[in-house]
């Protein structure tokens, strides 16, 4: 299921929202102050998000979702506010936030965001592992195949880069197969899409207009 963080003040409120999410089946983690969660940070291994309450004293809601988002955090954050104020709610949504909850709060609408929050938060991990992994095959290419790669993705043919490279053909192809070896793709159409998923394509296209 998952673990929820739970931050707010007021100790009732706490209470009340830890027993409803225990008795949905999640593990949950109270802290009465902002400085309290930042003293000790949550996991971010498994599933998890934060139930942050926007007004309390010390360090508020916001000034503890900029505090984590400057150290790198990325649990989910559900605002819960006992005014309903549509500036603070845009801002709060614009700085990353995933919903804002005005109490009294059902218990399905509650229910609900956490679990959206949550199944958002494990699809973003998952690409981002994706990314990582891609990074790391890309990192085994040697220089020579680096650039093979790059001329690849742009679009070249076999006999350009032989040409550019100053090499043969067939060394090209013999390249070309290991790039895509080593990327783990079958076709030119995945591995362009890799390049642009790495930036690849990106970064060239700067690096042509200050050429």
């Amino acid at each position: 299921m998952g673990t929820i963080h739970v931050v707010d003040d007021d100790t009732s409120f706490r209470t009340a929202l830890e027993r409803r999410l225990r008795k949905a089946g999640y593990e949950v983690a109270t802290y009465s102050s902002a400085q309290q969660l930042l003293d000790r940070l949550p996991d971010e291994n498994g599933p998890a998000c934060i139930l942050l309450d926007v007004r309390m004293p010390g360090v508020s809601g916001p000034e503890l979702q900029t505090r984590l988002g400057e150290l790198g955090a990325t649990l989910p954050i559900i605002f819960l506010t006992g005014y309903a104020d549509v500036r603070n709610t845009v801002k709060a949504m614009k700085a990353g936030a995933e919903d804002v909850l005005t109490k009294p709060v059902s218990s399905e609408q509650l229910l609900r965001a956490v679990e959206q929050a949550i199944a958002r938060h494990q699809m973003s991990r998952g690409a981002k592992a994706k990314l990582d992994a891609l990074r790391v095959q890309l990192a085994r290419l040697t220089p020579r195949e680096t650039q093979v790669f790059e001329l690849v993705v742009r679009g070249k043919i076999n006999k350009q880069i032989a040409q550019q490279l100053g090499a043969t053909e067939r060394t090209i192809k013999a390249h070309r197969h290991r790039v895509m070896e080593k990327m783990g793709v079958q076709s030119l159409a995945e591995l362009v899409s890799i390049a642009e998923r790495l930036g690849v394509l990106s970064q060239m296209s700067g690096e042509d207009a200050q050429g």
